[in-house]
């Protein structure tokens, strides 16, 4: 396979571990945000603007690196469903 640099829905479906990473850029947040904005980008991973796969013995880590855009990107979906 080749990098595993961007969201893969086939690589995606072997996932076993998520990690969430901070973009300096994304400042201080409240806890209470960091874990509903962690929450809302692995349910929809493909809005990550930086994400990997890691490999693991029984499938895929999953890092995304919050940024600014993805949390604005999860603010409009939310603004959108409701």
């Amino acid at each position: 396979m080749a990098g595993f640099n961007k969201y893969d829905a086939r690589v995606d479906q072997l996932v076993v571990e998520t990690r969430t990473l901070w973009d300096p850029s994304v400042g201080k947040l409240e806890d209470a945000d960091r874990a509903w904005l962690s929450k809302a980008i692995h349910q929809a991973p493909e809005l990550a603007t930086k994400i990997e796969y890691h490999r693991a013995h029984t499938g895929f880590a999953r890092e995304i690196t919050v940024t600014v855009e993805d949390i604005q990107r999860l603010y409009q979906s939310r603004l959108t469903e409701a």
